[in-house]
């Protein structure tokens, strides 16, 4: 009992000794000028070197460490689809939607972002539920895929009208600024699938290359609110954006010489009573290479005009009321691009038009199990080529959808939704159009 008592009374009389250690150590040298037993040079070097010292110490508490820096986020959506009637209807942006269906991931993502320095932020993001086709027409998943890799470097200090950080230059692997919808997060989307008239611009909505943004300090802060508040905003990409890139589409490399252009001019504005609403202007321009034609399922191998490479330019303006309760949505482009002929004989210029109307409606719950629920109705259409599809085949869709999402807080979100379809199946020559009704269920969780 006695030895306990003595090591006790030791661990007290150490801690007191620690916490003692710092104040006594700094009044030493003062002692030691009281009595004369130092200069007073000296008194002031020993200070110094102690001010030195504890300035060190509280320099490196406040370095960040690498975890502080980076952040990992992501989210998954696990899709389930029935095809009622006709099950050779076909959707090149969603593989569920065909026959002998079941379960599927149609994405797998996961964010790995952050702060190198206050100038200088970084962005990778892999897709772990990508597909490549098989050698008996089925389809291998899940196979990882880049989706995104680039970083931002900002402007550090005020420069004529800027203000620090309203420039900022995003170089490699990104989204092409073109419309709102294909700079919208999957994560944040109401509809299952961005619209083919949209889309069709830029597959998969990312391509190689720099973009140079324009947000004021304010702006930034309202792109923030509307992801936020569940507003299901676009993100920042800027007022003003301009941009140069290969134009061959995500993950396809550069087949010419020539560099598409875009042009992106965007502005939200909340209203005197609250509402938020935003409107825009896009354009781009370049030459498309329609690589390798193929001759199955045709009369004979399609000529390519210009050895393949086609004029592509396209002009669009986009609607945003964002649903408050009541939502609008809509967006339309209209140009030129490659595509298959009528006698599916020449890969050639054609007119390219197309885009949707949604609306929307945010009925907020605020139950501890329900966030909100989100009905929405949306008519699609396009007509032109898809530039990205062996032969650029000419595309027809009309398409209606009636959804909604159920909203369990932010983690998980649940989507049902029916579609009557009428489009092309660019999938598989000679491309003839199919009709059809797609009833489609998706959870989505976030982390």
């Amino acid at each position: 009992m006695k030895r306990w008592r003595l090591a006790m009374t030791a661990c007290v009389i150490g801690l007191g000794l620690m916490v003692l250690a710092s104040p006594a150590q700094a009044s030493v040298e003062d002692l030691l000028y009281e009595k004369g037993q130092i200069t007073k040079e000296e008194w002031l070097k020993l200070k110094a070197e102690h001010e030195r010292e504890d300035a060190i110490v509280q320099q490196r508490s406040a370095i960040k460490r690498w975890y502080d820096k980076i952040s990992l986020r992501g989210y998954v959506q696990a899709r389930y689809s029935y095809l009622p009637g006709d099950k050779s209807i076909r959707s090149e942006y969603d593989n569920t939607i065909r026959d002998n269906t079941g379960f599927a991931f149609r994405r797998v993502r996961l964010v790995i972002s952050g702060d190198v320095t206050d100038w200088l932020s970084f962005y990778i993001q892999p897709e772990f539920a990508g597909s490549v086709p098989g050698t008996t027409g089925d389809q291998s998943n899940n196979f990882v895929q880049l989706r995104d890799a680039y970083a931002d470097v900002f402007m550090p200090v005020p420069f004529l009208f800027f203000e620090e950080k309203d420039l900022r230059v995003r170089v490699g692997q990104s989204k092409v600024p073109f419309g709102f919808e294909n700079l919208q997060s999957s994560q944040q989307r109401l509809a299952f699938d961005r619209s083919d008239g949209i889309n069709s611009s830029a597959n998969g909505e990312r391509d190689l290359g720099f973009f140079v943004y324009y947000t004021p300090n304010e702006t930034r802060k309202l792109f923030r609110r509307l992801i936020d508040s569940g507003l299901k905003g676009s993100g920042d990409y800027g007022l003003l954006g301009v941009g140069v890139y290969n134009g061959q589409t995500l993950n396809v490399s550069e087949r010419n010489d020539n560099k598409h252009i875009v042009l992106h001019a965007t502005y939200p504005m909340e209203l005197p009573y609250g509402q938020i609403i935003q409107f825009g202007v896009d354009a781009y321009r370049g030459t498309f290479n329609v690589g390798t034609v193929s001759a199955t399922g045709l009369p004979g191998t399609p000529l390519r005009e210009n050895n393949g490479n086609i004029l592509d330019e396209r002009v669009g303006v986009h609607f945003v009321l964002f649903p408050q309760p009541i939502g609008f949505q809509a967006e339309w482009n209209w140009g030129h691009g490659p595509q298959l002929n009528a006698t599916q004989t020449r890969v050639e210029e054609g007119n390219v038009q197309g885009g949707y109307v949604q609306g929307m409606y945010k009925w907020d719950v605020n139950q501890p199990w329900l966030t909100s629920v989100i009905p929405y109705v949306r008519y699609q259409e396009y007509s032109g080529g898809k530039k990205h599809r062996t032969n650029s085949p000419f595309n027809v869709v009309r398409e209606w959808e009636v959804g909604a999402e159920w909203q369990f807080g932010k983690a998980l979100e649940l989507t049902i939704a029916y579609a009557r379809s009428r489009r092309t199946d660019t999938q598989t020559a000679p491309y003839a159009i199919r009709e059809g009704d797609i009833v489609r269920t998706q959870l989505q969780w976030n982390f």
